[in-house]
């Protein structure tokens, strides 16, 4: 009924273990695990796992690695996908509740759950789309103003207690339905990483609703590595700016439209 994508890249063993562990779920059919890095001891390490199919691959990228395997999950029957990052974990049960919850909405393609950091502080991976302010010049803002501005952008101000049609789920966790990517298509390659989730969500939301289900919480243990490394802060700039160059840097009707839309329904106040 499910299947999963994880792409790694030189990926801690104890990390992708723990995220596997999370996995032992009946519902799931097949795990596919798109080493960019294709390294011999993660596809060893794959080799214990009976559902676990591994694909070695070059550096293409997140979206590309998970289109991979997405190519190969559009010639079955399974009715959902998980794309999920090695440093997620939850309890098995949280796939059994967005299971039911899809079933019982036809209308959503998309869910992601409640997330935390591992001390239990929320994370606030449901945003609205981002305006060029909020991904690339915040960067240079003193903090004071890159944090008011962060309240809106990250629905800081919601208490993250209720469902949410959200235009943007960050990629750590995103759980589809499975026949969404018939009609939406697949990840944006052109975006070697970071704003293929907003893309494919974006995409998704034309269509179907994507939801923010609080009724279930997974622990992501988020890294920021584009805060800490210059070669990622380098990378995460130049694919912003394709994301921008595709859908508008200072004109985006959708974007202006959605935003208002969802900032009314959560009773958002300047």
């Amino acid at each position: 009924m499910i299947t999963v994508s994880i792409v790694t890249y030189k990926t801690n063993l104890e990390e992708l273990s723990q995220c596997l562990h999370s996995l032992t779920s009946s519902l799931i059919s097949r795990i596919y695990i798109v080493d960019n890095s294709n390294e011999q001891y993660i596809a060893d390490f794959c080799q214990q796992y009976t559902n676990v199919e591994y694909i070695g691959s070059k550096n293409v990228g997140y979206g590309a690695g998970h289109n991979q395997a997405l190519r190969q999950v559009l010639g079955s029957e399974e009715e959902y996908h998980l794309v999920l990052n090695s440093d997620v974990y939850f309890n098995p049960s949280v796939l059994k509740y967005l299971v039911e919850y899809m079933d019982a909405h036809p209308d959503v393609g998309q869910v992601q759950p409640n997330v935390v950091y591992p001390d239990g502080e929320q994370q606030y991976t449901c945003r609205l789309l981002p305006t060029p302010a909020n991904l690339i010049f915040r960067r240079f803002l003193p903090k004071g103003i890159m944090e008011k501005m962060n309240i809106r952008y990250q629905l800081k101000f919601n208490d993250h207690k209720r469902e949410m049609n959200v235009p943007y789920h960050q990629g750590s966790f995103m759980f589809f339905r499975t026949e969404c990517f018939r009609k939406v298509g697949l990840f944006d390659e052109r975006f070697f990483m970071y704003p293929e989730d907003i893309d494919i969500t974006r995409r998704m939301h034309r269509l179907y609703r994507t939801m923010f289900v609080p009724g279930v919480t997974i622990v992501h243990a988020h890294r920021a590595a584009s805060y800490k490394n210059k070669k990622m802060l380098k990378i995460h700039i130049i694919n912003m700016i394709k994301y921008f160059n595709k859908w508008g840097w200072i004109v985006d009707k959708e974007r202006s439209a959605w935003n208002r839309k969802l900032l009314e329904e959560l009773g958002y106040k300047k």
